[in-house]
């Protein structure tokens, strides 16, 4: 890159050649899209502007396409070369032992596939969107704002700008037994209560979509698809993942590991990269033999092997599915305190699942995400100890839930409580409820038939297809098979 960036710079290529260059190197995803000439320009001129992982740039203007499209690449590298020129470009190197015998590995197999883990400068606009929204709405809790630093927040990117439209906080899972009625919220890690509060979110929008008043319909975020099936997002929305801390699992694994050439190197590769587990607050390596596969105690899957759940089946979860296209992030972003690269995060979340879309269901797909550090929206410490209450919010709140992590069930103090049970509105029956409004006011009439929360979820044949081919996937790679909850049950029909 450093080459191509210095004959750029010498004029002994142009800004187009460069940019698709870049995007190749650094496996962002670039878009020449024509557009409305600017107000201010008069005559007949064309207009294309560029857009780099969903992020646009400065419109270009030209007498013809080609000198339009030139022109927007060269204001998309104005904003894009200043992070790019920073970075250090080295040449693979053969590793040397050292004196212990020992070489150090960069995660070989891998290391030429790794997308660009630097921030494009136009999502640098998604942290500061994220620190404004939780100062406004937290200020009024100061009791809960030590929550902050572990949350997680979704992003909506329209023409608007960007919104936060759902975020969570937390980082412990329930020490309660499991919930025959789905009132209990098993997990309160902040990326998992943001992306139940992201479902909440779209559970509002399909019901605006399935609305009887226009108004209320043009305002959803869906359209119908092309095909004239599912729902889609409208073509001017995006979503982002925003986390405070790098989340637990194997996107922690260190992006040098040794290898002795005598020891279990092998061992430790597949251990780190391995599906992980959180139980009673510690995670485990599948693979481990520390994990004690037979335990009765309640088992929550890392969220990093969510999120690799996720890129592939879409954020909006089995239910959802019934109604709109698997919905997926432009980009996630983790904030970068105590954090040097996103290396285990790509590995863990994209590597992982390399070549299992052609065997995928119509519609689903291994997203390529950009993933990047970002600034911290609330400094965080090792040493203090870790909140165990948990908070959520979603757009169209009027205020935010607390919920007692170990307990599963809202607090007493809470500014938001759905009644005198306690039970949080992001609990599975809750969602359930919420899922069987959406069938009344589309006439599915087959979905109102379901018995249970459970087969209303296998009713989505497709999503559980995918599901499935994923987890034979990871078995079938070595990361280790994919645990089974045994202890919770979803056969709960309110």
């Amino acid at each position: 890159p450093k080459v191509m960036i210095d004959r750029y710079q010498r004029d002994e290529i142009n800004a187009l050649s460069l940019i698709h260059f870049l995007s190749e190197a650094f496996r962002f995803q670039l878009e020449l899209k024509e557009t409305v000439t600017p107000e201010n320009v008069n005559g007949l001129y064309f207009a294309f502007c560029a857009l780099i992982d969903g992020v646009e740039h400065k419109t270009g203007i030209g007498k013809n396409k080609k000198e339009a499209r030139l022109a927007a690449a060269q204001y998309a590298l104005e904003d894009f070369l200043p992070t790019v020129e920073n970075q250090k470009f080295p040449l693979p190197e053969t590793p040397e032992p050292n004196s212990h015998g020992e070489v150090t590995v960069i995660m070989y197999k891998y290391q030429s596939r790794l997308r660009c883990s630097f921030l494009v400068p136009g999502l640098l606009k998604i942290p500061h969107a994220v620190r404004y929204h939780l100062n406004k709405v937290m200020s009024a809790h100061p009791g809960v704002s030590v929550c902050t630093r572990t949350a997680a927040a979704f992003i909506i990117h329209t023409s608007a700008g960007f919104e936060v439209v759902a975020f969570g906080t937390g980082n412990v899972n329930t020490e309660e037994s499991a919930s025959p009625t789905g009132r209990i919220v098993h997990d309160s890690h902040a990326v998992v209560v943001a992306r139940r509060s992201l479902m909440r979110f779209l559970y509002r929008h399909l019901l605006m979509y399935f609305s009887q008043e226009a108004e209320l319909r043009a305002k959803s975020i869906f359209q119908q698809s092309g095909d004239g099936g599912l729902l889609s997002l409208k073509s001017h929305v995006n979503f982002h993942l925003y986390m405070n801390q790098l989340p637990k699992g194997s996107a922690q694994m260190p992006s040098k590991l040794r290898l002795n050439p005598l020891s279990v190197a092998a061992w430790k590769v597949n251990n780190e990269m391995g599906l992980h587990v959180s139980v009673e607050g510690k995670v485990f390596s599948v693979l481990s033999s520390a994990f004690d596969h037979s335990a009765s105690k309640l088992v929550s899957v890392s969220i990093t092997d969510k999120l690799t759940q996720w890129q592939v089946l879409g954020y909006q979860g089995a239910l959802i599915s019934h109604f709109v296209e698997p919905i997926y992030v432009q980009s996630i972003l983790v904030g970068n305190s105590g954090c040097t690269d996103v290396r285990g995060m790509e590995i863990s979340v994209g590597q992982r699942v390399e070549g299992i879309t052609s065997q995928l269901p119509i519609h689903y797909c291994v997203v390529r995400s950009h993933l990047s550090l970002a600034p911290q929206v609330a400094a965080s410490s090792s040493e203090e100890a870790q909140p165990t209450q948990s908070v959520n919010w979603s757009e169209g709140d009027g205020s935010i839930e607390i919920v007692d992590g170990l307990k599963g069930k809202t607090v007493e103090e809470s500014p938001f409580k759905s009644g005198s049970a306690l039970a949080s509105r992001l609990c599975k029956a809750a969602m359930l409820h919420r899922f069987r409004l959406v069938a009344k006011e589309s006439q599915r009439q087959e979905l109102l038939a379901a018995s249970s929360y459970r087969e209303a979820k296998r009713m989505a044949k497709p999503y559980q297809e995918a599901k499935s081919m994923l987890r034979a996937h990871l078995l079938q790679q070595g990361f280790g098979s994919w645990p089974v909850k045994v202890a919770v049950s979803d056969n709960f029909s309110a």
